[in-house]
C-alpha cells in the first residue's frame, strides 16, 4: 500500500477496528470510551461520570434550568463534586434558581469560584454573589449570548450534564416522561460542543427512546438518579393573568397602541414576558384579533398555556418554544405539531446565519426599572441585589419591530419605574421602543416613525421625563444602594460586548 496518493493525500493503513477512536473524536484528551461495543454508556452513579470524565480542579461544568425552581440536578452533581474535594468549578448553567441554595456552601468554601447564566432567579445565589462570596465575577448573558459564546469557544465546557427526563441508555433523550419539563432547548449548544456530555434521568426507557431531541452521538454517558426535579416548580403565580382592574386597564392601552402602530394585523408574530401584565396584554390583543378575524404567524419564547390556547383557536399558526413555562404548555408541545422546539442558539444568538427574534414583530419586555434614556434594569433590585439576569429581554429588544415595557408607573414600596439613571444597564435604551404604563405612554424619540403613526389616535403619549417627574410628584422613594468597588457581576450583551457591571454591595 502507498504511503501517500496523488489526489487523495496521505494514506493511513487499517490496523484494527477500534484503533483510532480517540483520533476520531477530535478531542486530544478525551477518547470516545463508549463508542467501542464492549464498554456501556450506562453508569452506576453520578460519582461515576466523575470519574470517567476525569472532573479536577479549575474545570466548567455547564447545566440546564428548564425545570426551573424544581432542579435537583445541579445539586446533586456538585455536592458529588464537592464530596471529591475538587474546587475552582465554573458552573456554566443557562440558569439557577432559589431551590439551588446548597451551593452557597459550595462557594464559600472555594469549590464553585464562578458562575455563568443566562437566567437567574432571586435567591440565596444571587445573595451570596452580590455580597461578594465568589472568588470570581459572575457573569450575566443574554439567552442568545450564551450559545453564541459557547459556539465561538469564548466559553469552552468541559462537561456537560443534562437533565433528561427520558432517556435510553445510549443518551437518546427528550423532555417527556414523569418528571416532563417540554423541552431543553437550552442545552442543545451544550450537547454539540462540551467534551464529555453526561446525561442524568430518573426515567430510562428501552433503547431507542423516541421521540428523539438530543442524540446518542452527542453524549458519553448515561447516569441513572431516583429523581430529576419536579416539574411543579417551573410555573411561578406570576405566570397568571391579572385579575386587577387597573392593570387590565394598562394592558388594554398597551393593545391599543400596538393596534395603532398597526402591528396587529394578519401574520403578524408576538412574544410577551411571563408577567401576569405582559399576559394580560396579550389576552388584550386576542380579543382584537378576534373581533376582527385576524390570524398571526407565530407565537415565541417561554410558553405558557395562554399561548397554547391562542395557537389552538387558530389565532397563531405556529408556537416557537425554548423553554416550557407551565404544565399546559408541556403537556401540549409533546403532542401538538404545531408547538415547535427550537435551540437557544436558532431562538436568539447573533452570532449565527439567521436568528428567530429578527422575525418577531411584537415583543412585551419587563423589568425592574427603566431610565429616561429608556434603558432597562433586568438584573438588579433597588436594593442594588442581583435579582435576575437578561433572559431574552435584549435579544428580543435588538431583534423585534416593536419593544414595548409595559408596567404600572409606581412600584411596591413608593419605588417608581422611570428613574433619571438605572442601577444597572441590562437592555441598551436605543432597542426599547416605548413604555405603556397607567399615567402614559413614552416612546423613544427614536422612533419619530412610531411617533407620527400614533400621534392622533388618541392615545395619551407624554415624554419619559414627565413620567419621572410624575413619580417624584407622587412621593416616589428614591433608594440609593451603596456599592464597595468589588465587581461582582458582568452584564455582557448578546454579542460579548459588556453593557455594566454589577459591585459588591455594603451592609
Amino acid at each position: 500500500m502507498p504511503e501517500y496518493i496523488e489526489g487523495y493525500g496521505k494514506v493511513h493503513p487499517f490496523d484494527g477496528a477500534f484503533a483510532h477512536l480517540g483520533e476520531m473524536s477530535g478531542r486530544a484528551a478525551a477518547p470516545v470510551h463508549s463508542a467501542h461495543p464492549g464498554e456501556p454508556k450506562l453508569l452506576s452513579s453520578i460519582e461515576a461520570a466523575l470519574e470517567k470524565v476525569n472532573l479536577h480542579d479549575g474545570m466548567t461544568v455547564s447545566f440546564h434550568h428548564h425545570l426551573r425552581n424544581g432542579d435537583k440536578v445541579i445539586n446533586l452533581v456538585m455536592q458529588a463534586i464537592a464530596a471529591k474535594g475538587i474546587k475552582d468549578i465554573h458552573v456554566a448553567s443557562s440558569g439557577i434558581f432559589a431551590c439551588h441554595a446548597p451551593l452557597v456552601p459550595l462557594i464559600e468554601d472555594g469549590t464553585i469560584t464562578q458562575i455563568s447564566v443566562s437566567t437567574f432567579g432571586a435567591g440565596p445565589v444571587a445573595e451570596a454573589i452580590s455580597a461578594g462570596k465568589m472568588k470570581k465575577p459572575c457573569i450575566l448573558r443574554t439567552h442568545g449570548g450564551r450559545p453564541r459564546s459557547i459556539e465561538t469557544g469564548e466559553m469552552h465546557i468541559d462537561v456537560a450534564f443534562i437533565a433528561a427526563p427520558t432517556c435510553d441508555d445510549q443518551g437518546n433523550m427528550n423532555a417527556n416522561g414523569p418528571n416532563a419539563c417540554g423541552c431543553l432547548s437550552f442545552s442543545h449548544a451544550d450537547a454539540k460542543h462540551a467534551d464529555y456530555v453526561v446525561a442524568v434521568t430518573d426515567n430510562l426507557v428501552p433503547y431507542p427512546c423516541t421521540p428523539i431531541e438530543i442524540s446518542e452521538d452527542y453524549v458519553d454517558y448515561v447516569v441513572k438518579v431516583d429523581s430529576i426535579g419536579d416539574p411543579n416548580g417551573i410555573a411561578t403565580g406570576a405566570m397568571q393573568v391579572t385579575t386587577n382592574p387597573a392593570r387590565l386597564a394598562i394592558a388594554q392601552r398597551a393593545a391599543d397602541f400596538i393596534d395603532a402602530a398597526g402591528y396587529i394585523k394578519d401574520g403578524f408574530s408576538i412574544q410577551t414576558g411571563v408577567g401576569s401584565i405582559s399576559l394580560a396584554v396579550a389576552s388584550k390583543v386576542r380579543e382584537k384579533m378576534i373581533a376582527e378575524n385576524i390570524k398571526g404567524s407565530f407565537g415565541m419564547g417561554g410558553i405558557t398555556g395562554y399561548f397554547v390556547k391562542m395557537n389552538h383557536e387558530g389565532l397563531l399558526r405556529t408556537l416557537f418554544d425554548v423553554q416550557c413555562f407551565d404544565l399546559d404548555a408541556i403537556k401540549d408541545i409533546a403532542t401538538n405539531p404545531n408547538h415547535l422546539i427550537i435551540d437557544a442558539s436558532q431562538y436568539a444568538s447573533p452570532g449565527n446565519k439567521g436568528c428567530a427574534v429578527n422575525q418577531l414583530d411584537v415583543m412585551l419586555l419587563g423589568g425592574f426599572e427603566i431610565d429616561v434614556d429608556f434603558n432597562l434594569n433586568v438584573n438588579t433590585g433597588s436594593n442594588g441585589v442581583i435579582m435576575s439576569s437578561s433572559g431574552g429581554n435584549a435579544d428580543t429588544a435588538a431583534g423585534s419591530k416593536l419593544s414595548i415595557v409595559v408596567s404600572d408607573l409606581m412600584k411596591k414600596g413608593g419605588r417608581c419605574l422611570v428613574k433619571d439613571k438605572v442601577i444597572t444597564v441590562t437592555t441598551p435604551g436605543e432597542t426599547v421602543d416605548a413604555l405603556v404604563t397607567d399615567k402614559g405612554i413614552a416612546i423613544n424619540p427614536r422612533r419619530q416613525d412610531l411617533i407620527d403613526k400614533v400621534k392622533d389616535s388618541g392615545l395619551p403619549l407624554v415624554d419619559i421625563h414627565d413620567l419621572y417627574n410624575m413619580g417624584q410628584e407622587l412621593g416616589a422613594v428614591n433608594e440609593h444602594p451603596k456599592f464597595g468597588d468589588r465587581i461582582v457581576g458582568v452584564v455582557e450583551y448578546r454579542d460579548g460586548t459588556v453593557t455594566d457591571v454589577i459591585r459588591q454591595v455594603e451592609e
